[in-house]
């Protein structure tokens, strides 16, 4: 695993190969060249996933379910290869010219489906949309860096200027040196003008600019599929091998497996855990098994009763101890999953699995009690401790086992707490309705330290499920991300875990592989440092 850095020194030009970032998955083989002129238009790639939360609006979109499709219908910048190294699509190159200030170019005759040509303009009004405080978007904080972003009011993003057509400045409110590395995200993708008429109505049948289009206004059946085809007038890198995606909405991770196995569905990135003994048997030499940037936790707001100031920290490093995660990943998980280091992942350059503090990741019954028991001491425990769940997300084993071992070793009432969907436990859990701890975790963005701390931890961060704030924390994840200097950078990151480990704002379970696999009918298949198929390199087999 290699240590690199975004070269700041100077002016740095951010074009393909200019980052090297760490990453375990294999590797890609699309290069962007024509993929086309003889691609069958009957070869319908189909996948599973789960049905978006929100209309399809990049900016308002955090979940696993609408994000596969927006990475899908949309190009950004740039985007990440199967290794995590950025390359460049909407943009013809990204200059650094210090810690604060970037120059974007875009490739000219780049175009959205409806035909418009993709502009400066295009990035800078859909940044804006996203960023606004009254729009309430989910994503809003991944603009909060560039100047003119205000949590308080409606403001405009001052720090976006447009050169010309082609060209536009990026001025940030202070240094953060891995912003051109976060340009694949898909907060970050362009919008066209017809969006602007009526974004709710545009979020239902988004037009794009991206490998694959949506399929006519009758594509999203909801709570169904979706039903994409090939955008020939996409021209970057990722141009599509196949003429289109159907992506299934399972309500189980069974179903979706069995139709694996009966030859319905082409390829999916998650097994059953009830199938994870037999899966590599079951298809051999397509199944999938490979690290990911995937982090598996449960959180536990700091709105809960019991659970804020000293009792609450006492009671949240008890319950960290009260938990076996070595005994749960072997006997639930078959080996495919690694037991929690740290609040990252193992395949992010700058990981540790010696940060201090980390050994409140142990299981240690023991201990466990003793800290339980001075919790009780400041108020004593009523009630019974639940974990919310989604049901159709394959977490009822694990859950019921972690459940166990918290009742076994501290004597307390300890279930699980499921919802039928995905999409029911995050809007309890957005609306801060939810009056238990809930299954939480974090599949990367783009593949950096900063975004399994920042997004997840900070003081009013998107994705912050449990309202936790600690100034320290804020503090140190400010000077990592403000210091062009890897090692600096490493150093204060850990330095923020470790109060990480003292608050646990939430509970680190295990580092998840994607487990996946594919049928006999296609060809071509990798999946990506983030856990997702690269769809557009997936061919039908024989063709």
């Amino acid at each position: 695993m290699k240590r690199n850095k975004i070269a700041l020194a100077g002016t740095a030009l951010f074009a393909i190969g200019a980052l090297a970032l760490a990453g375990c998955a294999s590797g890609g083989g699309n290069d962007g060249g024509d993929a086309g002129s003889d691609v069958n238009a009957d070869a319908i790639i189909t996948t599973n996933g789960s049905e978006p939360e929100n209309p399809l609006i990049p900016t308002n979109t955090n979940e696993v379910g609408g994000g596969k499709i927006l990475d899908e219908i949309f190009a950004g910048l740039i985007y990440y290869d199967a290794d995590g190294q950025p390359v460049n699509d909407m943009a013809e190159e990204i200059t650094t010219e210090d810690p604060q200030n970037l120059t974007v170019k875009l490739k000219e005759g780049m175009t959205f489906t409806d035909g418009e040509e993709v502009t400066a303009d295009n990035f800078i009004k859909a940044w804006n949309e996203g960023a606004k405080l009254s729009n309430a978007h989910l994503s809003s904080y991944f603009f909060e860096d560039i100047e003119g972003f205000s949590y308080d009011e409606d403001s405009e993003l001052t720090g976006l200027e447009q050169v010309d057509d082609y060209t536009f400045t990026i001025a940030l409110n202070k240094p953060a040196s891995d912003f051109a590395l976060r340009l694949g995200y898909s907060a970050f993708y362009p919008l066209p003008d017809v969006a602007f008429e009526d974004m709710e109505a545009y979020g239902q049948n988004p037009i794009g600019n991206g490998p694959y289009m949506i399929d006519g206004e009758d594509a999203w059946q909801h709570d169904v599929q979706i039903d994409l085809v090939r955008n020939d007038d996409y021209e970057g890198g990722r141009k599509a091998a196949n003429g289109g995606l159907t992506i299934k909405f399972y309500a189980t991770q069974e179903s979706a497996y069995a139709d694996l196995l009966g030859g319905d569905v082409d390829v999916i990135d998650a097994i059953p855990t009830g199938s994870l003994q037999v899966f590599a048997d079951e298809l051999e030499d397509r199944a999938v098994n490979q690290p990911s940037a995937v982090f598996q936790s449960f959180t536990i707001g700091q709105f809960l009763p019991h659970f804020s100031g000293e009792e609450g920290q006492l009671r949240r490093q008890a319950l960290s101890m009260a938990i076996n995660r070595e005994e749960i990943t072997e006997t639930i998980f078959s080996g495919t999953r690694t037991p929690a280091a740290d609040f990252t992942s193992p395949v992010i350059a700058g990981w540790s699995d010696s940060v201090p503090g980390s050994e409140v990741l142990e299981f240690n019954p023991e201990e466990a009690k003793k800290l339980w028991a001075e919790a009780d001491a400041i108020s004593p425990w009523d009630g019974e401790f639940k974990i919310a769940y989604n049901s159709d997300g394959g977490h009822d084993a694990w859950v019921d086992a972690v459940s166990n071992q918290i009742k076994n070793t501290l004597g307390i009432e300890a279930s699980g707490d499921p919802y039928p969907t995905f999409q029911d436990l995050r809007s309890k859990v957005n609306d801060r309705s939810i009056t238990t701890a809930a299954r939480s975790g974090w599949q990367a963005d783009y593949p950096g330290l900063y975004n399994f701390l920042g997004p997840l931890y900070a003081t009013g961060a998107g994705s912050n499920d449990g309202d936790y704030s600690n100034p320290e924390f804020d503090d140190l994840i400010k000077a990592g991300i403000s210091n062009p200097d890897a090692d600096a950078q490493i150093e204060d990151f850990t330095k923020a875990q470790e109060v990480l480990f003292q608050d646990l704002p939430a509970i680190p379970l295990w580092y998840s592989n994607v487990t996946g696999g594919f049928g006999e009918s296609v060809d071509n298949v990798t999946f990506g440092w983030n856990s997702v198929p690269l769809y557009y390199e997936i061919t039908k087999a024989g063709e």
